[in-house]
């Protein structure tokens, strides 16, 4: 039976149960768990981090731990019993391990791995605190380690920073709010600026001496040295070191280590060095025989010096290698470091080449105890300590030292006889009173045990020896007294023997006879000669001897006229023993009372250091005084004291204030002290007024703290002693001196008197006498002291210092122990909130009001559960009623102020801003509703109230800004939202009943309904965005408070009745954003208000309208905060289900009357939603352009042509062309500008600033525009369109006669002009794409588009590029339309391949003399339709001759707008499917290959090419192809009879191509004798044999000679084409034959060459299949992306006439792999002109790549290419058609490029062709066209006859290949044909009107363009915009004609005309202009 638990609450998992039992909750290791119930070894409960789900598990499994259960029941809650550092470990770390993984995957490597190693530190960390074995220190020092590491981690992962008091989070509803912001304050603070240490140390490690010329021991001395004073700064550092250099003792550390200690930041400077001396112990000379003596001595090795500062910057413990000098003379021994310092080379050198100091040295900061649990190894292990010569800059009071330093300084000695100068060396011993020798206290230094004696460095042959070694005395100070140091002086021979001989003494006393020690400084001794065996052991002999000469009687001459002395340094460190006679005096009083007085004025000037040392000695001296003779010495004492009270105040003594303190508590002992004291320190007061020098009399009163704390602590001993005598006197005394005071603190005086300033430092010190006021009085007399002296101050104050100091005083007061007394703080309370309440009106020293303000509320907090709660309550309405509206105000002041512009003031700022918030909010957290209704009726009208609600919601709403606090500080947002939400409950009532029906006030309805959707959307409050443990504690502490303002808004929203409407549509936006809070409960909440306000518009205005306008913008406004941020993924995405299939609001909308206005508004909003949305997900980080440009143009079109927006359009437009600058798409940048462009006009209307444009007139704004683009157009190569701009604003300079700028304008459209003609343009490739399945955006769905390639990019490169933008999109390997279950498809398809433009501008294309340069913009700009050709076979497949069944099926694709535009893709519009019949494909073919050597042969005349090559191969690919039976396949295929009699229809284009048949061969013997002029030499064998197949090609189509009309026509090549008339009538060569004859096109058969001749060269043999992918068979190709491939016949590797092969040609269609790639390679390196193939040539491997894109706009076509399949020997045909050969010479002709000879070229018979099937016309010609003038009579082309056939480009590239002019799918650019064709020999019905009666083709700014139709949006092309023709055929302006001028002769075109063509009719012409609808003028934009 399951038992409910009852202490069983609360365990940990041992080991992890997988719960496979019936009901098991499956567990993992380390889950706790919640036990619910009890049975027979199982528990059921469920882990806490999931309690929905519930189950058993087995007891043995779970670990119990103790916890506190709260509501117990159902719904009771565990809380473990455990150190609270301890929980916060285990949540913190199950809240990393989530995050750390997250960082792997994110690729944050560095974060990863640091994080990982704090974890394990933390989790080692818990583990010693869970033991609990760890003392309480040790204990104390790991909880303040896990914490900084848990606040390092929260604050790398950018969690949330926790308050803590002592290592413990903090719960913020058990302390007040403002308590709160000091911790969060204390730790954001101490996160930020680490203080400085003021104390630093030098550790120091000796390593070795590495040197070449050892062999003796050394010894080596640190020290510190100040190089600006040239002196030593610290005791010396003394290491040994063995023979080998290294330390004598390794094992002992402490002798190899030191820290220098108490280094000030004043000593870390570059003039501050560490120096080090060497001594060597051996031999006088270093360079003697070891024989010669035993005897050591020391002697100088060297010296090196390290500036500390280059310690500052080296890292930490760095070895460094010091190096060692010697000095030249040792006579200068003494001074080497200072010449090393000054760098003065000539007095040292190294003294060794490799010699060098190994040390360790590193700086350590901070105070000592610090470092010693910093760094614990260093002092376990041993460091020897190494003082500073002198107290530290702080002294402590508890510091013993007693260390006498004594520096041998110099000796001046006799020769005493001796030819040579004296080896000196002195002996030091130290001797007690007794004359013993004082074992151990001669030091060398720190780090070695003192000695006995020590022994001085021997200078060789020196009678005036400087040693500067310095010694250190450490004698107790017991034995100071009678002590003496003696120094016996050896010469030391050099001799055999090597003896120390002594030859004199000298001595020197410690102590003198009054007690003082040796004063420090320099003495010079007298040296005392003495034999050599003299016995020194009677000291009381020699002691009663002079010792110095300073201190010799003036009549003892001898001893002072004596040459020799000796001079040390002395310096005494002692806390116990003084040098200062006065000192002395004054604590021996008793023995000299006449030296009182000198003794007590004396006082001032001693050292403040000897008046610490004897602290207590010397005020038992002054109140020993005070208490014989008070009457005498009372006021010398006083000051005595004030001067001892005041030098404990300076930083130097300051820690000896507790030492006073001791004193005072314990020691003092003047119980009738307080008399005297309160009487002089009352004079003093009362003499404040009148004295003219108040100095001293403010020195007395910053000692008033200790002057009453002497007075308490003396009546206190008289009360014990007596009783508690005379209490009533002292009381009235006590009042006296208080009013004293209050009387100077009354005196009013300007600033800047003396008497002010007093009253500030009485000021200063007065909040520190409470607390000995309330040792003897009671709380209330106490209080009332304070209240009175406070009082007493003059309230117009006019010092603004002594405000400050009254407001700090009152600061002090209420930080007092005075003030935590309630009964006290009743009293005060009134005067502090008056002071603060004017100094906050006045907006005065506002960092102090905030201080004082905090303090007290923060004790009014901690009362709040005591038992004061009605005082409390009373203090509280206090505080309101003073402050609560000068709190509002001020808050507001502050946050509308501009922040100052200093860091620290800002910083300042910002803390002001905190602590006031946090107190206004602690203030609104004590108020009960008593309070709220007190404050509410204390309004004395309802304006006041009004004025109050509208500033405390505006406060909340500063509150509120993410900037309030720092972004981590979520504890404290909740606490600060928690206390806004209670207050507004309780303000909405006031608002209610007050503001209400006719007392309406919008102002503050709004402002109260703008705080609550401001409240509910920010985002510490979206839950949804926290993690799951975060989100849980946040509701349980305070529930979800979004929906709690949700429910206040909607009860309000009730309440306002018909006033509803005065928040529509205002409201709509700000509550549509909280609609859109994925919380369902308030959404549900929300919705009836989103209805209402529908239901009230359309009541009111009949309309949604505004309601629509408003939404719109909101959502718009919505995206652009939101965009790219994760959070507002579910924010968006909930608008769908909200107005689409959302019950509520839909089923409210249905009720309605006006429901279908209501669902019409719902399905925009849906779609505009639809936009936004995938808006939102493009214009995330790390989108690609492609996309965010195609998603902006989608919205920028839906604002414009379905909404109407203009201002949301215009932005758009903005944002688009800001994408496309910075994606580099100039031109696009451009077209996207002319949208805002073409909005407005050259008015001077004043449009205001809009987004970065300033305020101008709308004429100033355009003519910025018209700049911006014309320079995009410049970098986009655009030059053309940027001419027409240039042009239009040219005219406006000219209107305005600005003829400066009119001049600029004009070279900067010159200079457009000479680009064109002088710089290369890259063709671009354009590609189809379709976008199929529910997985794309929505713009993109299943749509196909036309996209404009970037610069060199080919279809895989494209291919590639789209497949990297939708990573998940699946490529679909055919060109086949996809069918419903691919439109439909959870997934994405890519279909993608290469289209060919259709240019619209032939007349321009086939016009001759124009340049390629120009011609090359309008193939590939303005393009509106786009091709795609697919071969097929229809019928049966003939294996011998495929081309007879080979059909060609040709899309073409209508574009929504044209190419380029403002994006790089636009829609497909519209496409048609046309079929091609093999004869038409023929013809095609051969007319393309014609028309490309008919170019080629013209530019090699003209010069144009720079290398003949591109001919040559040509001409190879032609001849060869045809000799191998290219054109005999053609023969075979469509000459025959059966063909013939099968398709009498075609009877006609059977003609056309026997007719092209001829041209070619007449083309190829002309192009033969150019290649043979221009040849060069060693390609004349090659010509060669090009002549002998071009003859054999002859014979084996059959022709002997050419027909009569070939010969009877001379060929004009007229810039690259070899024109033929289409007429029989000859045309006479005339000088302008140069325009050539009008040649009809063949608009039946548009060819491009698709393919290359290999492409089909297998085909005979293989029927079409839908196979894809890299075969032999050519059908696959036909399936796949039409593209070129290189054929042997088509490159230059062709089979020449000497290589045979049995095979058939269809067996040879390809070349080997390596020839293949040395083609590709051989292409590679020509230029875009010369090479073969295409501007960029194709892989010759891969069959699927595309040729370039051709020259002439016309889209490429697929060809059938017969030559290829044809056997080795043709079968000679029988013709009817063989001709004689031709036998007359070609007659010459001239052209624009001189004059060249060709053969004649036979005139083209009138043929009429039968169009292609479903062929759509849609190239009308331009109306301005007029026939050449010629002595023909001129053909008149038909209005709607199509110009553009059969155009190629002058560039060599029209195929995949130079292959013959029958390849099969090989390129050439051809126009689509017109369907509206005469027939043959017609002429129009409507002929053309001669020139001088044509419309202007372009007229002045009266012509409108017409926009396209059925086109959404409007056009978008400067072209069309200025071309005032129909959309299809465009003439910019930079081509059109003047209408003054008669238009120039163009040459006429052979025409081809359709069969079955439209009958003209009287209809009127489609090109004429029709008047374009004016643009809609932008309001004010």
């Amino acid at each position: 039976m399951w038992i409910p638990t009852e202490h069983e609450k609360y365990g940990v998992v041992l080991a992890s149960f997988r719960g496979t039992v019936q009901h098991g909750l499956p567990l993992e290791i380390g889950d706790t768990v919640q036990i619910l119930e009890k049975c027979e070894g199982w528990y059921r409960g469920f882990i806490l981090k999931n309690p929905n789900f519930k189950g058993i598990f087995p007891t043995s499994y779970i670990h119990l731990k103790n916890a506190h259960v709260k509501n117990k029941g159902q719904f009771e809650t565990v809380i473990p019993v455990e150190d609270s550092v301890i929980t916060e470990m285990t949540s913190t770390l199950r809240d990393w391990g989530a995050m750390w993984k997250q960082l792997y995957v994110k690729n944050e490597g560095d974060l990863f791995h640091r994080l990982w190693h704090v974890m394990n530190e933390i989790l080692d960390l818990r583990r010693q605190v869970l033991v609990g074995h760890l003392t309480h220190d040790r204990m104390r020092d790991v909880k303040q380690h896990i914490t900084a590491r848990l606040d390092w981690g929260n604050e790398q992962l950018g969690l949330d920073l926790v308050p803590r008091q002592e290592f413990s989070m903090v719960d913020p509803d058990e302390i007040s709010v403002t308590e709160l912001y000091r911790l969060m304050e204390h730790r954001h603070r101490k996160k930020e600026t680490p203080a400085a240490a003021s104390t630093h140390h030098l550790f120091v490690h000796v390593k070795s001496l590495m040197s070449a010329n050892l062999g003796e021991e050394l010894e080596v001395f640190f020290h510190i040295y100040d190089g600006r004073e040239n002196r030593p700064l610290s005791e010396r550092f003394f290491v040994k070191l063995n023979k080998s250099g290294l330390p004598k003792s390794p094992e002992k550390t402490e002798r190899q280590c030191t820290l220098f200690v108490d280094l000030g930041s004043s000593d870390l400077r570059k003039d501050v060095y560490i120096v080090v001396h060497i001594i060597r112990i051996g031999r006088m000379g270093a360079g003697e025989k070891k024989n010669l003596c035993s005897v050591q001595y020391r002697r100088p090795f060297g010296c090196a010096v390290v500036s500390i500062a280059d310690l500052l910057t080296a890292d930490s413990k760095d070895d460094h290698l010091l190096k060692v000098y010697a000095c030249n003379t040792e006579s200068e021994w003494h001074q080497t470091h200072e010449n090393i310092i000054k760098k003065a080379n000539s007095r040292y050198n190294l003294s060794g080449s490799n010699t060098g100091l190994a040390v360790a040295l590193q700086l350590l900061h901070g105070d000592i105890e610090q470092l010693r649990r910093e760094y614990m190894v260093l002092f376990t292990r041993g460091v020897s300590i190494t003082r500073k010569l002198g107290f530290s800059d702080v002294i402590m009071p508890g510091e013993m030292r007693n260390d006498l330093y004594i520096t041998l300084e110099r000796g001046e000695f006799e020769k005493g006889g001796k030819s040579v100068a004296r080896n000196v060396e002195i002996t030091v011993y130290v001797l007690d009173i007794d004359g013993l020798i004082l074992k151990t206290h001669v030091a060398a230094g720190s780090g070695e045990p003192g000695g006995d004696e020590y022994h001085s460095l021997v200078l060789y042959h020196n009678n005036s020896p400087r040693w500067a070694e310095q010694i250190k005395l450490p004698i107790p100070v017991d034995m100071f007294r009678g002590s003496h140091v003696r120094f016996e002086f050896r010469h030391c021979s050099t001799k055999d023997k090597g003896e120390k001989k002594l030859f004199g003494y000298s001595f020197v006393p410690l102590m003198q006879e009054d007690g003082r020690t040796l004063p420090d400084g320099t003495h010079e001794l007298i040296i005392h000669k003495c034999e050599e065996n003299t016995s020194l052991a009677d000291c009381p002999r020699y002691l009663k001897l002079p010792f110095s000469k300073a201190n010799l009687p003036s009549n003892n001459q001898t001893l002072k006229g004596t040459k020799e002395s000796f001079w040390i340094t002395s310096f005494l460190c002692s806390t116990k023993l003084t040098q200062n006679g006065d000192m002395l005096d004054l604590l021996k009083w008793r023995a000299h009372p006449e030296r009182i007085n000198d003794s007590l004025s004396k006082l001032k000037e001693i050292d403040g250091s000897e008046i610490v040392k004897f602290l207590q000695d010397t005020l038992d001296t002054l109140f020993g005084i005070l208490d014989e003779s008070s009457q005498r010495y009372g006021l010398k004492v006083f000051d005595s004291l004030v001067h001892i009270i005041n030098l404990l105040q300076d930083s130097k003594f300051q820690h000896f204030k507790p030492v006073m303190d001791t004193y005072i508590e314990s020691h003092f002992a003047g119980a009738l002290s307080y008399r005297d004291l309160i009487k002089v320190l009352k004079w003093y007061v009362d003499r404040i007024v009148d004295a003219e020098h108040q100095d001293h009399i403010q020195q007395v009163l910053k000692a008033s703290e200790y002057i009453f704390k002497y007075i308490i602590q003396s009546r206190r001993l008289f009360s014990l002693a007596t009783g508690g005598q005379n209490e009533e006197e002292f009381r009235v005394c006590i009042h006296e001196l208080f009013m004293s005071i209050r009387f100077f603190l009354s005196q009013e005086n300007k600033k800047t008197s003396p008497v002010a300033q007093t009253q500030a430092v009485f000021l200063r010190t007065f909040p520190a006498v409470y607390g000995e006021l309330l040792k003897i009085f009671t709380v209330r007399e106490v209080a009332g002291f304070v209240r009175e002296t406070l009082g007493s101050l003059p309230t117009a104050v006019h010092a603004d210092c002594l405000e400050a100091v009254k407001l700090q005083c009152i600061a002090k007061t209420v930080e007092s122990q005075l003030y935590t007394n309630p009964e006290s703080r009743c009293i005060l309370l009134p005067v502090v909130l008056r002071v603060l309440q004017a100094h906050m009106q006045e907006q005065r020293d506002l960092v102090m009001c905030a201080r004082i303000l905090t303090s007290m509320l923060s004790l009014i907090k901690k009362e709040e559960n005591g038992t004061a709660e009605p005082v409390v309550s009373e203090e509280v309405e206090l505080i309101v009623e003073s402050l609560l509206g000068v709190l509002l105000r001020t808050i507001l002041e502050i946050s509308n102020r501009p922040q100052p512009a200093g860091p620290t003031m800002r910083l300042q700022f910002q803390d002001v801003t905190g602590e006031f918030v946090a107190c206004l909010l602690a203030l609104l957290r004590q108020m009960s509703d008593r309070h709220y209704q007190q404050l509410l009726q204390a309004f004395s009208s309802k304006d006041n109230l009004r004025d109050f609600l509208l500033q405390i919601f505006t406060v909340f709403r500063i509150l509120i800004r993410p900037e309030m606090f720092s972004k981590d500080w979520t504890v404290m947002r909740l606490v600060t939202n928690n206390v806004i939400i209670t207050t507004v409950l309780y303000l909405s009532d006031a608002l209610r009943k007050n503001f209400l029906n006719d007392k309406f006030d919008y102002k503050v309805w709004d402002s109260y309904f703008y705080l609550s959707v401001i409240f509910i959307n920010q985002p510490c409050l979206q839950l949804e965005s926290f993690s799951p443990s975060k989100r849980k504690r946040i509701l349980e502490k305070y529930g979800d408070m979004r929906v709690m303002m949700g429910c206040e808004i909607f009860s309000m929203w009730q309440n306002l009745g018909e006033h509803k409407l005065n928040f529509i549509p205002a409201m709509i936006g700000p509550f549509l954003e909280v609609t859109l809070v994925p919380q369902p409960d308030l959404r549900n909440v929300m919705i009836p208000i989103f209805h209402d306000m529908m239901d009230w518009e359309q009541r009111r205005s009949g309309n949604f309208k505004q309601v629509e306008a408003k939404l719109i913008d909101k959502l718009d406004s919505l995206m652009s905060e939101g965009k790219g941020d994760e959070t507002y993924r579910e924010l968006f995405n909930s608008i769908i289900p909200l107005f689409g299939p959302y019950p509520s609001l839909l089923k409210k909308i249905e009720r309605e009357t006006w429901r279908e206005s209501g669902i019409s508004l719902i399905a925009t909003v849906t779609r505009l939603m639809e936009r936004l949305l995938d808006y939102r997900d493009c214009m995330k980080l790390g989108e690609v352009d492609g996309k965010k440009i195609g998603c902006t143009v989608s919205l920028l079109n839906f604002y414009k042509t379905e909404l109407n927006k203009e201002e949301m359009y215009i932005r758009y437009i903005h944002k688009l062309y800001d994408l496309h600058f910075k994606a580099q798409n100039y031109t696009e940048a451009s077209y996207t500008l002319l949208l805002y462009d073409e909005l407005l006009e050259w008015s001077e209307r004043p449009l205001r600033e809009f987004l970065n444009y300033p305020m101008q007139s709308e004429w100033q704004r355009k003519e910025y525009l018209h700049l911006t683009i014309v320079q995009n157009f410049d970098r986009g190569k655009c030059w053309e369109n940027g001419i027409i701009l240039c042009r239009e604003l040219a005219d406006q300079y000219e209107s305005y006669y600005d003829y400066r700028n009119l001049s600029k304008m004009r070279m900067m459209e010159a200079s457009l002009y000479d680009k064109i003609m002088d710089q290369q343009r890259l063709e671009p490739e354009f590609f189809r794409v379709g976008f199929y399945g529910k997985k794309f955006p929505f713009f993109l769905r299943n749509k196909e588009f036309v996209c404009r390639g970037h610069d060199y990019e080919r279809l895989e490169a494209f291919q590639q590029r789209m497949l990297n933008e939708f990573p998940h999109a699946i490529a679909m390997q055919h060109v086949n339309q996809p069918d419903q279950t691919i439109y439909q498809a959870d997934a994405q398809y890519l279909q993608i391949y290469a289209v060919t433009p259709i240019p619209e501008s032939q007349d321009v294309l086939q016009r001759d003399g124009v340049p390629d340069n120009i011609k090359s913009f309008y193939k590939f700009n303005h393009i509106w339709r786009f091709r795609y050709d697919r071969p097929f076979h229809k019928g049966t497949k003939d294996k011998e001759n495929e081309f007879k069944s080979l059909w060609v099926e040709r899309t073409t694709l209508t574009l929504v707008q044209s190419l380029p535009g403002i994006s790089r893709w636009f829609e497909v519009d519209k496409r048609e499917l046309v079929e091609v019949s093999p004869l038409e494909n023929a013809i095609e073919v051969i007319e393309n290959k014609n028309l490309q050597l008919r170019t080629l042969i013209t530019q090699c005349q003209s010069r144009q090419m720079q290398n003949i090559n591109p001919l040559t191969m040509c001409l190879n690919g032609v001849i060869d192809a045809a000799v191998n039976g290219g054109l005999a396949r053609y023969q075979e295929a469509f000459f025959v009879k059966d063909y013939v009699m099968n398709h009498p229809e075609d009877g006609e284009k059977i003609g056309r191509l026997r007719e092209l048949m001829f041209e070619q061969a007449h083309i190829l013997e002309y192009g033969l004798a150019v290649h043979e002029k221009f040849v060069p030499q060693d390609m004349r064998p090659l010509h060669k044999k090009l002549v002998d197949q071009f003859h054999l090609m002859k014979s084996s189509l059959g022709i002997q000679e050419f027909p009569a009309y070939v010969r009877a026509s001379p060929v004009h090549f007229t810039n690259g084409s070899p024109r033929t008339c289409r007429n029989s009538v000859p045309n006479i060569i005339s000088p302008d034959g140069g325009r050539g004859v009008a040649r009809r096109s063949l608009p039946s058969y548009p060819a491009v060459n698709r393919y290359s001749s290999s492409s089909l060269s297998s085909q005979a043999s293989n029927e079409v299949s839908n196979i894809t992918g890299q075969s032999e068979s050519s059908d696959e190709v036909f399936n796949m992306q039409p593209s070129p491939s290189t054929s042997s016949l088509s490159s230059n590797h062709s089979a020449s006439p000497n290589v045979t092969s049995s095979a058939p040609s269809s067996a040879r269609g390809s070349p080997q792999m390596a020839e293949k790639h040395k083609h590709s390679r051989e292409n590679a390196c020509l230029s875009p002109r010369d090479r073969p193939v295409s501007a960029i040539f194709p892989n010759p491997m891969d069959p699927a790549q595309r040729a370039a894109p051709h020259q002439i706009g016309d889209a490429t076509l697929p060809r059938s290419n017969p030559n290829l399949s044809a056997p080795d020997k043709v079968r000679p045909t029988p013709s009817s058609w063989s001709l004689d050969s031709v036998k007359e010479g070609a007659p010459s002709f001239s052209d624009s490029f001189g004059k060249m000879l060709c053969p004649p070229v036979p005139p083209r018979p009138p043929y009429s062709g039968s169009s292609a099937k479903n062929m759509r016309s849609q190239s009308p010609v331009s109306a301005s066209r007029s026939p050449q003038k010629t002595t023909v009579p001129p053909f008149t082309p038909s209005p709607t006859e199509c110009q553009s056939t059969s155009l190629v480009s002058n560039s060599p590239v029209l195929s995949g290949s130079y292959s013959s002019g029958i390849s099969s799918l090989s390129r050439c650019s051809v126009s689509e044909a017109s369907g509206t064709e005469l027939p043959a020999g017609d002429h129009p019905a409507h002929p053309l009107p001669p020139p001088s009666t044509l419309p202007n083709s372009v007229s002045s700014s009266s012509d409108e363009p017409i926009r396209r139709e059925n086109k959404t949006p409007p056009p978008y092309s400067v072209y069309e915009r200025n071309n005032p023709r129909s959309r299809p055929v465009p003439l910019p302006h930079s081509l059109s004609i003047p209408p003054q001028a008669d238009p120039p002769a163009l040459p006429p075109k052979p025409h081809q005309l359709r069969t079955g063509s439209m009958k003209l009719d009287g209809t009127s012409d489609p090109r004429v202009p029709r008047p374009r609808p004016l643009p809609r003028k932008v309001s004010q934009l």
